[in-house]
């Protein structure tokens, strides 16, 4: 996966739960309960990130989520069209997700999990599909995957040596 290091000071990031998950240990003296939360966070502007959080209560697990979101920020490349700059099949566990390009006034069109981190990102046109795991978990963590791996055509255009326009054509 491709991290980068983003600068959060200065970005107006919204949370979005995923999921909330009660987990049990069972022990010696019983049952101990607690709570797993799933949450997003992203910016609306190429920056997307998922944490995890653990606690005894739901608002607690929410907030350790929303903290390790944030120290898993990626960027995101995106075109003008508010779209992905090229296909891809993020890939996490048994979890796959298809992520195409899509022209302008398509919208979101994509499953629960995958939909939450594409509106967080500021995707405006993608086509998502799911294949694989149903997990929200790790669906959630291929769509990440694949959008950190996305490239921008400049980027590959300096790596082979060539002008955009010959990357494009």
């Amino acid at each position: 996966m491709r991290r980068e290091i983003v600068d959060i000071s200065n970005l107006e990031l919204t949370e979005k739960v995923v999921t909330i998950k009660r987990v049990t240990k069972v022990v010696k003296g019983g049952r101990n309960m607690r709570f797993s939360a799933l949450v997003a966070v992203g910016d609306g502007n190429g920056h997307v990130g998922v944490g995890l959080g653990k606690a005894a209560e739901i608002p607690e697990a929410i907030r350790k989520g929303k903290e390790d979101a944030i120290k898993n920020l990626v960027s995101v490349a995106l075109d003008e069209n508010g779209s992905i700059t090229h296909d891809i099949i993020g890939k996490f566990g048994s979890a796959e997700v298809l992520l195409k390009r899509a022209a302008v006034g398509t919208g979101v069109i994509a499953g629960g999990p995958a939909r939450t981190i594409c509106e967080l990102a500021g995707i405006k046109n993608i086509r998502t599909k799911s294949l694989g795991s149903n997990n929200k978990q790790n669906v959630v963590l291929a769509t990440i995957e694949g959008l950190s791996e996305l490239k921008t055509p400049e980027e590959v255009a300096s790596k082979r040596g060539k002008s955009v326009e010959e990357i494009l054509a």
